[in-house]
């Protein structure tokens, strides 16, 4: 499930002297996985830096410690320093430039045991001139251990600065701020200004629990009042000041859980400690979320239960999963990775389960593995320790992984899980962590097409449609996912296999300061919407099928509303198709989008107005012209999917021009091809969705070519087949007049809307069709029929059939005629008139007679 690449590559080192130092890293590369291996048990990875840096020792022949440096962007190693002396190492960190480097140490002897260094003290922090090697200052010399780390304000490179800012972390449960002010001296000789005496912040105090955020900046910290657990956080900026951010208090226990660091350098805890002592993170992204996890001390591990605190929702949710086939002796941790829109909670040989950050509520947008799963057996069986960001440390072996998703693994664990939840949970997955791949999309679609049927809890046409579309615009402003809906499924009952699960209302955060930018804005805006209970602003086409609705009535009973708003609607319709057509310049393979089909421009016209209307009531600070793009961008991909999944069934079955030809039966192709166009009608018709100009008629086609006449015209009474006059005017051309062509023309004619109809009949030589024809002229020129003094002057030798029933009517239809011609141009354009009547009238009777 995870593809874990190598931070920590080997390769050649800045001068030679560093290659000899540095010697005890090599590369192996095994199945497209970079490992790195070290010839010496001593050799420590202690530290990754903001910039990507890492900081490792190890000691040489001589039994000195050696301080490196791999370098991210060079991929080169570097020495930094050594000391003459046999000593332990647990913390260091070295400064942008590489000017400064402060390093807590342990003396100890080759037994293993601890001298002190000085009286009272076991724990040496110095602070060391690096560049070149100049002095060393004392900066603690303490009977408990310090942690130090850097701050880096600057992610890019800078001149040198005037001041660095170095973190102090006690045992003793207090966090300092030193400012270490350098300068310059003979070139590029860097020195300690007032090196006997820094300046010092204390910056917190009296806490159990601190974790670094190294790409952030920021330290959260707990602290226990009245036997609460307060989070707090403190944000770093560049400018060397720094702010509380917010408080609030979590309902967990951290009384008697000792004094515990996270991310203050990579901790090589001992397995057996690892295994009982509490597991507790706290895990941010850039879509403003703030989750804390939580894995209490184990005392059976027949279930594991672990809680997150979703702090941006305002709520947490607890999860209880039952272990198989445990041992009597557990030695192994859970570990929390942060995922971007996931946190994964691994449990090594047990399970490995996949949290959805960004879109907690239903259960089944988690994906939950356990047991003797092939994606399990890809991560690491040994414990780990998440490290800043998404790097992930080895205990056992020492390596250093960057942890993420892994699209193909899950496009494989799709295509073989049996559990709707699975489907659903690796569906959304899958495009959060490729959201605009196009090949990722096309797989899915594939898949799509051939398993069209696979799940029973869920429509999976409807939900990949509604998923993927949110992820096409997702990235374009950060308050999207409260506008859009990015799933069909509302709620969901199915117990997961294994899990239990238990929801609670969680306090929200106490905001310290009232000026936001980044992330905070963003985390701020989330809170002010659980703060307020705001109503989901989610986005659906309620008042879009009203209007559609009322516009068709209107077209039928031709009292339609003023043109300029029609039109405006068909010119949103006319953008979409610009845009679409725009965003694929390849040739489709379906004849789609190559017709008016005006009901569906209707449709889509609507959805551009309304959707445009919704952001801009909701999206504050947007331009007009952003929204605009946004919403042609996001019904465009709509409109793109259908065509998509079409076409991969289309292709798949190797279809051709030639099902517009009505000179055989449907093939078996043919009919699973219509197969998946009713799936597509059937998702997007509950939702209300447009579908592309030219859908309707493909599938009447379509259907026409494989049902049997009962079936079809069944299909067409419930609306599963829609009509078009496209469609119609094909039929009535290419279909000759055998009896049972006949009878499906008829059947058709008869079921059409009366504009249509007309039109359509006058396309069929016919008798029947003429029998139309003059039924609808006839009733034109009676609606309105007054009895009055009939004309005696009318010629009666035109009629030439002594039928006096037929002659009476005709004499009064022309009578009729006669005096209002200009009222019925049209019928008179088109040779429909008395004469036109009494033929077909006879014609008609005739067949019916059988004469």
């Amino acid at each position: 499930m995870l593809l874990f690449l190598l931070c920590l590559p080997s390769g050649g080192g800045a001068n030679e002297q560093a290659r000899r130092q540095a010697r005890a890293i090599k590369e192996n590369s095994e199945k497209d996985q970079d490992v790195v291996e070290n010839d010496y048990e001593s050799l420590r990875v202690l530290n990754i830096e903001r910039n990507g840096n890492i900081i490792y020792t190890y000691k040489d022949d001589k039994g000195n410690v050696v301080f490196g440096l791999y370098d991210c962007q060079t991929r080169q190693n570097e020495l930094l320093y050594a000391f003459e002396k046999d000593l332990e190492v647990f913390s260091c960190s070295v400064n942008s430039e590489r000017t400064l480097l402060a390093a807590s140490l342990i003396q100890s002897t080759k037994e293993g045991k601890r001298n002190e260094l000085q009286p009272g003290s076991k724990c040496l922090t110095l602070l060391v001139e690096i560049h070149p090697v100049n002095n060393v200052k004392v900066l603690k010399a303490v009977d408990s251990y310090i942690w130090v780390q850097f701050l880096y304000p600057h992610v890019e490179s800078h001149p040198l600065p005037e001041n660095h800012l170095l973190l102090l972390i006690s045992e003793e449960k207090y966090i300092e701020k030193f400012r270490v002010r350098v300068t310059q001296e003979d070139g590029n000789r860097v020195v300690i200004k007032n090196s006997g005496h820094l300046q010092r912040d204390r910056i917190a105090e009296n806490f159990v629990w601190a974790q670094w955020d190294m790409s952030e900046q920021r330290l959260y910290y707990i602290d226990l009042k009245k036997s609460k657990s307060i989070l707090k956080c403190i944000q770093f900026y560049a400018d060397e000041s720094y702010n509380l951010m917010f408080e609030v208090p979590l309902d967990i226990s951290l009384s008697n859980s000792g004094f515990k660091l996270v991310n203050f350098g990579c901790d090589y805890q001992d397995q057996e400690k690892l295994s009982k002592h509490l597991s507790l993170c706290v895990f941010t992204n850039h879509a403003g979320s703030l989750c804390v996890c939580y894995s209490p001390k184990c005392a059976a591990w027949e279930q594991i239960t672990y809680s997150v605190f979703y702090i941006h929702k305002g709520y947490s949710k607890t999860f209880t999963t039952s272990l198989k086939n445990v041992g009597s002796h557990m030695t192994k941790g859970i570990t929390f990775l942060n995922l971007d829109y996931y946190v994964g909670v691994y449990l090594p040989g047990h399970f490995f389960h996949l949290l959805n950050v960004q879109h907690p509520d239903l259960i089944c947008h988690n994906l939950f593995l356990t047991g003797n799963n092939e994606m399990i057996d890809m991560l690491p069986h040994s414990p780990l320790q998440s490290l800043s960001g998404s790097l992930v440390l080895d205990y056992c072996s020492g390596k250093l992984y960057r942890a993420m998703l892994s699209q193909s693994s899950l496009l494989q664990l799709l295509q073989k899980t049996r559990l709707d939840c699975e489907k659903m949970a690796t569906l959304h997955c899958a495009l959060s962590c490729g959201h605009g791949a196009q090949l990722l999309e096309g797989q899915i679609i594939q898949w799509i097409s051939e398993n069209v049927s696979a799940c029973h809890s869920f429509d999976l046409i409807q939900e990949f449609i509604i998923a993927s579309s949110y992820w096409s615009v997702y990235s374009e402003t950060s308050n999207v996912d409260k506008l859009l809906p990015h799933s069909s499924v509302l709620t969901w009952n199915t117990e997961i296999p294994g899990i239990t699960l238990v929801t609670e209302d969680t306090a929200l955060p106490l905001m310290k300061v009232h000026s936001f930018k980044g992330y905070w804005e963003t985390l701020n805006s989330n809170l002010e919407n659980v703060k307020y209970a705001k109503p989901h602003f989610h986005y659906n086409n309620s008042v879009v099928r009203r209007e559609w609705h009322n516009l068709i009535s209107e077209e039928k009973t031709g009292k339609r509303r003023s043109t300029a708003y029609v039109r405006n609607i068909l010119d949103n319709a006319i953008k979409v198709i610009s845009n679409l057509e725009a965003r694929n310049l390849e040739p489709r393979l379906t004849p789609l989008l190559q017709e008016e089909d005006s009901h569906q421009r209707l449709l889509m016209g609507l959805m551009v107005s309304e959707l445009r209307d919704h952001f801009l009531r909701h999206l504050q600070g947007v331009e007009k012209k952003k929204i605009e793009q946004m919403v042609l961008d996001y019904i465009s991909k709509l409109l793109d999917l259908i065509c998509h999944i079409l076409e991969a069934s289309w292709r798949k079955h190797n279809l051709h021009s030639w099902v517009f030809h009505f000179n055989s039966r449907g093939s078996a192709a043919e009919f699973a091809v219509f197969h998946i166009m009713t799936r597509i009608l059937e998702a997007t018709n509950s939702l209300f969705l447009p579908l592309p100009p030219g859908f309707h008629t493909l599938h009447t086609i379509l259907g026409v070519h494989c049902l049997p006449l009962h079936n079809l015209l069944h299909c067409i009474d419930s609306g599963v087949l829609l009509l078009t006059e496209t469609a119609v005017t094909r039929l009535m051309k290419d279909l000759d007049n055998t009896e049972k062509n006949e009878k499906l023309k008829f059947s058709i004619i008869v079921r059409l809307p009366p504009l249509i109809g007309q039109k359509i009949c006058r396309l069929w030589d016919h008798p029947m069709s003429s029998n139309i024809i003059s039924r609808n002229h006839v009733m034109q020129l009676l609606q309105n029929y007054k009895k009055r003094p009939r004309n005696s002057m009318i010629d009666k030798s035109s009629f030439s059939v002594e039928f006096l029933p037929l002659n009476y009517f005709i004499e009064i239809l022309t009578d009729i005629e006669s005096t209002n011609q200009a009222l019925y141009p049209f019928e008179q354009h088109d040779n429909v008139d008395a004469k036109f009547v009494e033929e077909a009238a006879l014609k008609h009777t005739t067949m019916l007679l059988g004469l």
